[in-house]
């Protein structure tokens, strides 16, 4: 890990406690699991703390959305009410971004994630997440895009309307104030 994706023992403490309060405030989103055993996870990872902190840094507001037995790991999504600040006005991938002319956007959804440290959430995950909450009401999110779609040109984003899950298409180039993507980790 370099020095620039470490994290004080100061932001470390804060980071946590952040979670900690997001944890107790939203018990729906990870019922039956204790909050002790999360914490002792998250001080004994201090890389993925590092993108926990990006990840709220950019507004995602990310929380413990399940567990999994099979490799010991929580799962945190970006729990924000719509799609993270910090993330939006991009288009999907490099690929996508070097096509574009002009007008570029200032990075790729899949690029800051890679940088982040965390994925894309696919529209597999996207729907589980809107089973925790109402979720990109005003907004929309990237979602992995499959590859037959993506190598003709385009990529999908979901968002929530009407109380249904939308799943639309774009081209992969285009970008919106209003659309950016939420990523997932597994600590």
């Amino acid at each position: 890990m370099s020095p620039k994706n470490k994290l004080t023992p100061q932001q470390q403490e804060e980071l946590i406690q952040t979670i900690k309060i997001r944890f107790e405030k939203n018990p729906t989103r990870h019922e039956n699991l204790k909050w002790e055993n999360v914490q002792k996870k998250l001080e004994s990872n201090p890389e993925k703390l590092w993108s926990l902190h990006e990840m709220e840094k950019t507004e995602g507001e990310p929380d413990v959305v399940g567990y999994d037995e099979k490799s010991d790991e929580y799962l945190f999504f970006d729990c924000s009410a719509e799609s993270p600040k910090g993330r939006r006005s991009l288009c999907y991938d490099r690929k996508a971004l070097d096509s574009r002319k002009e007008n570029k956007p200032a990075n790729s959804a899949i690029d800051l994630a890679n940088e982040i440290g965390i994925e894309i959430l696919n529209e597999e995950q996207y729907r589980e997440l809107q089973k925790l909450g109402n979720f990109d009401l005003k907004t929309s999110s990237w979602v992995k895009t499959p590859e037959d779609i993506r190598k003709l040109g385009g990529a999908i984003f979901c968002d929530k309307r009407y109380n249904t899950i939308f799943l639309y298409h774009n081209g992969a180039e285009s970008y919106y104030a209003a659309r950016g993507f939420r990523g997932f980790l597994k600590v």
